[in-house]
């Protein structure tokens, strides 16, 4: 029997609910059966992913906060570090602004290497202190992250690929955002679902025709023993 492809996996408009918000139960009985590495590449705070690997049964490799830490399964890398972020956070709060999350913030807080700020919160002003500091916004469509430009989920994938030891050119990913683009340019086939924005749609070999988990099962099905 052939073997499954190795996977590279967004969370957010990728392994979501038709209707963008939690995860779709229908993606963990396949991923738990997957014959290969299965990578979770996220914005998400470090954390979510490792929990969902662990809900989901499948090692915990992963990138998180768009490639700010990296969990090969046996180590933590950490390739930015938030303190620059947070200056940038604070003289945005101190210009009258907020990021939208409310007093606990879970959205930030378990949050290493970068900060996340709500989309309905101005993102000019944020742009303007950011490039102060020599940092980037990008906007994943589900919350603007105030980052170091170098560190990407794509250089991620690689450290894990090589850790790992899986070919990356046998690769699959799926993914729906700008910050997907990195791990789209580094692995053999790339599939945008049909809610990806116009970064991710340009960059991924194909576009699919179904949306969110909808359109990651469709992949998995179609790649499955390739």
């Amino acid at each position: 029997m052939t073997a499954d492809p190795p996977l590279v996996l967004d969370i957010d408009g990728t392994l979501t609910r038709p209707e963008g918000w939690g995860i779709d139960p229908r993606i963990f009985d396949p991923l738990r059966e997957w014959d290969a590495s299965v990578v979770v590449a996220t914005g998400k705070a470090f954390p979510y992913p490792v929990a969902l690997c662990h809900f989901a049964g499948i090692p915990e490799l992963v990138v998180a906060e768009n490639g700010g830490v990296v969990y090969t399964g046996d180590d933590v890398f950490f390739t930015a570090d938030r303190e620059a972020a947070q200056a940038v956070v604070e003289e945005y709060r101190a210009a009258g602004y907020d990021l939208g999350w409310g007093e606990e913030d879970t959205v930030n807080r378990w949050r290493e290497t970068e900060i996340a700020v709500n989309l309905e919160s101005p993102v000019d002003p944020l742009r303007e202190i950011a490039r102060e500091y020599g940092l980037e916004v990008i906007d994943t469509g589900y919350a603007y992250h105030v980052k170091d430009a170098d560190p990407n989920k794509g250089d991620g994938v690689e450290r894990i690929a090589d850790h790992v030891g899986f070919d990356l050119e046998a690769a699959v990913a799926v993914g729906d955002s700008i910050n997907d683009v990195s791990t789209f340019e580094v692995v053999g086939r790339s599939f945008a679902v049909a809610n990806a924005d116009e970064p991710a749609r340009a960059a991924a070999d194909e576009l699919l025709e179904e949306a969110h988990a909808d359109g990651t099962l469709a992949v998995l099905e179609r790649v499955h023993g390739t």
